[in-house]
């Protein structure tokens, strides 16, 4: 038997068409249109979710947790054990200062709209000069250990402040 792309079709039964309520009462499904009788649900236009008959609901009940700081810096958290894979592979040049821009570049600094702040996962054995906008404490260590130095730059949003 060869199939014919004139003479394809769907199983009988794979689609069911939608059920039209209201319709007559020889649907089986006319006058109320299996909204049952009567009441705010029986009609258009229902917003009762969450709603809880007058009570205080459930959701205005329960404690808040959490808060999301608006003034909190965003960084791009770069590891000193990936700056020194990329050194090791030749994505990042140890005699360049390495700054958002490489790292970007190298594709590890993701985001990170206040900056880089380097993390000392990882170790580094190449001399380099960091220029970040932070630095943890143990990283800075770990790369004065091994002959390079850091340079913390200031953040462009707040040059401009101090402007004005």
């Amino acid at each position: 038997m060869t199939f014919k792309l004139n003479s394809l079709k769907d199983n009988e039964g794979s689609r069911v068409g939608r059920v039209r309520v209201g319709r007559g009462i020889g649907s089986g499904l006319g006058k109320t249109a299996g909204r049952g009788q009567k009441g705010q649900k029986s009609r258009s236009g229902v917003s009762i979710n969450g709603f809880a008959g007058g009570q205080m609901p459930i959701y205005m009940r329960l404690p808040k947790r959490g808060f999301n700081n608006i003034f909190a810096k965003d960084y791009a958290e770069v590891n000193l054990g990936v700056v020194q894979k990329l050194i090791e592979s030749g994505r990042l040049d140890a005699k360049n200062p390495i700054d958002h821009q490489a790292l970007k570049a190298a594709g590890v600094a993701r985001g990170g709209k206040d900056g880089v702040r380097v993390l000392a996962k990882g170790e580094i054995s190449s001399k380099v000069t960091f220029k970040v906008a932070g630095i943890s404490k143990a990283a800075r260590e770990a790369v004065e250990k091994a002959g390079g130095s850091v340079e913390i730059i200031a953040r462009r949003n707040a040059e401009e402040k101090t402007d004005a």
